[in-house]
C-alpha cells in the first residue's frame, strides 16, 4: 500500500476573527480524517493548533521533520501569516499545498471574518520569493468535490516526488551495444536528482539464477503461478529457467535496495541461459517492481513515476512506438517482445518465442483498451523533460509479443516530438489519466513537463479546480 503522509499547518493572521480560524482549523482537520488523509496535526504546538509566529515555526519543523512528512498542507483559516508559510515551506523542502475556504457573506453591517483569499495572495507571493514551489487548490469549501479531487492528486504528486527523490536502479550489465540510444550520464543523474544506480555484471546474474534453482522452493512457486495464469508454450526446462530468472532478479534487487531494474535482455544473457527475460520482467513487473530491456535507466526512471502517479493502484507497461496503424491515421502500435505485467492483458497471456529472436521465453498478449496515459523521462547535454500525453487503446491488427494499437490526437505532432528529442522509441503507459499529477510534480523534481499534445491550458485548468 502506498503510503503518503502530509503535514498540517493551519495559518491565521491577528487582525482577523481567531474565533473562526480556530472553527475552520478543526473543520478541515475533522474532513481531512473523513477523507482518511495521513496527516500530522500541530495541536500540540501551542494552544490553538495554528502556525501564526516564529515560536510555533521552530516547534513545528522540529515536529514535521522528525515525522517525515511528505508534503506540506497551509489551510489559510482566515488571511494567514503569509511569512511563517514561507520560512515553513522552505525549511522543509517538500511539495506544497495552498488553500483556503471560501469566505462567506459579509454580515449586515459590512464585517468580513476572514478575508481568506486575500491571503492567498499574499503567501502565494512570498513563496515564490522564497523561491517554494507550491501547488495552489482553489478557494472552496470543505465539502465541494473540488477539495478531495485536489487533495489526492497533491499525494499523488507527493508520492511522485518521494519516488523520484529515492531512486536506486539495479542496472544488469551494460546496454547492448548496438542501442546508443539506451545511454545514460550516470555521473548527472546522481548529481542532478540524486537517481543511484547499482550496476552488476552478468555473470552475477547467472550466478544468482544457478543458486535459486538449486534451492528450488521459490522457483516452485513462480513455476505454479505461471502455469495458472499463463499459457505455457516453451519446454518445461525453459520454464524453470523463466522462473529462476525471475527469482534471482528479485534477490538482487532486493540485495542492493533498489526499487527498479534494467537489464541488458540479449544476447549474452541468451548465450547463458538460452532464454528471454521478457517473462521473468514480466512477472517482477506485475509484483510493483518495474523491470525495462535493454539497459534503459531513463525507461525505469520513467515507469517509477508513472506508477507513482498512479499511487500503486495500477502496473505499468513499457514499450517501443513501433508503426503506423495501417488504417486508422492516427495509430500507433505499442509493442515489446513481452515484459508487460499479467493485469494489463486483455487475453490469457502465452508464454512462447518472440517476434524477433529464436529464443523462448517471450509473452504475447495484447493489452487491454481504454483510456492511457504515455510519457517518457529523457535528457541529454543537460537538459531533462518528460514527455507526456494521453492515448486511446483501439482495434488492429494481431501482433506479437505484448502490444496495444493506440490513437493519438496527433500522430505526425507526436512523432517529431519522438524524434526530434531528447527522447528515443521508448515510452512507458499505464491505464489511468495520470497527466495532471506528473505535470504538477515536475515542477518539484526540476524537469520541464514536455505535453506532445497542446493541453496544457487544459491540464492547469483541471489543476485549479474548473
Amino acid at each position: 500500500m502506498v503510503s503518503v503522509k502530509i503535514g498540517y499547518a493551519p495559518t491565521r493572521r491577528s487582525i482577523f476573527s481567531a474565533p473562526d480560524a480556530l472553527k475552520y482549523r478543526k473543520l478541515t482537520a475533522d474532513r481531512l480524517r473523513a477523507l482518511h488523509i495521513d496527516f500530522v496535526d500541530i495541536t500540540d504546538v501551542n494552544e490553538e493548533g495554528l502556525l501564526f509566529d516564529d515560536a510555533g515555526l521552530d516547534k513545528i519543523i522540529e515536529k514535521f521533520k522528525k515525522e517525515k512528512i511528505d508534503g506540506l498542507f497551509l489551510p489559510h483559516c482566515n488571511f494567514g501569516t503569509e511569512f511563517e508559510c514561507a520560512r515553513l515551506a522552505k525549511a522543509l523542502g517538500v511539495p506544497v499545498l495552498l488553500w483556503g475556504p471560501l469566505d462567506e457573506r459579509p454580515d449586515e453591517n459590512g464585517v468580513r471574518l476572514r478575508d481568506t483569499q486575500c491571503g492567498l495572495f499574499a503567501t502565494g507571493k512570498v513563496l515564490r520569493r522564497f523561491r517554494v514551489p507550491f501547488t495552489y487548490m482553489t478557494n472552496c469549501r470543505l465539502d465541494d468535490p473540488v477539495f478531495e479531487r485536489g487533495l489526492r492528486d497533491f499525494l499523488a504528486v507527493c508520492n511522485v516526488v518521494k519516488t523520484f527523490r529515492n531512486i536506486r536502479i539495479l542496472q544488469i550489465a551494460p546496454r547492448p551495444n548496438e542501442f546508443w540510444s539506451t545511454m545514460c550520464n550516470e555521473g548527472e543523474l546522481l548529481e542532478k536528482f540524486n537517481i543511484q544506480l547499482a550496476p552488476i555484471p552478468m555473470p552475477e546474474l547467472t550466478d544468482e539464477v544457478a543458486k535459486v534453482k538449486s534451492e528450488k522452493k521459490e522457483v516452485a512457486e513462480v513455476l505454479e503461478y505461471i502455469r495458472q495464469n499463463f499459457e505455457v508454450k516453451i519446454k518445461e526446462t525453459e520454464l524453470k529457467n523463466v522462473a529462476a530468472l525471475k527469482v534471482a532478479m528479485s534477490h538482487l534487487v532486493k540485495k542492493y535496495g533498489c526499487n527498479a531494474a534494467a537489464i541488458q535482455c540479449w544476447n549474452a544473457l541468451q548465450g547463458e541461459l538460452g532464454i528471454m527475460p521478457c517473462a521473468a520482467n514480466a512477472l517482477l513487473n506485475e509484483e510493483g517492481v518495474p523491470v525495462v530491456c535493454e539497459t534503459d535507466i531513463h525507461g525505469a526512471i520513467t515507469a517509477l513515476m508513472v506508477e507513482a502517479a498512479g499511487m500503486g493502484d495500477l502496473r505499468s507497461f513499457f514499450a517501443d512506438w513501433t508503426i503506423r496503424h495501417p488504417d486508422n491515421p492516427n495509430g500507433e502500435l505499442l509493442q515489446h517482445c513481452g515484459p508487460w505485467p499479467i493485469s494489463v492483458a486483455k487475453e490469457k497471456p502465452v508464454v512462447c518465442y518472440p517476434l524477433a529472436f529464436k529464443h523462448p521465453g517471450a509473452i504475447t498478449a495484447e493489452a487491454k483498451h481504454g483510456t492511457v496515459t504515455l510519457c517518457r523521462f529523457d535528457g541529454d547535454n543537460g537538459e531533462y523533460s518528460l514527455l507526456l500525453g494521453n492515448a486511446e487503446g483501439v482495434d488492429g491488427p494481431k501482433g506479437m509479443g505484448t502490444y496495444l494499437w493506440v490513437q493519438v490526437e496527433n500522430i505526425k505532432r507526436l512523432e517529431e516530438k519522438v524524434v526530434t528529442g531528447p527522447y528515443i522509441h521508448h515510452c512507458v503507459g499505464i491505464h489511468k489519466d495520470v497527466v495532471p499529477v506528473l505535470y504538477e510534480a515536475c515542477k518539484y523534481i526540476g524537469i520541464k513537463p514536455d505535453l506532445y499534445d497542446p493541453v496544457e491550458e487544459k491540464v492547469k485548468a483541471y489543476l485549479r479546480g474548473e
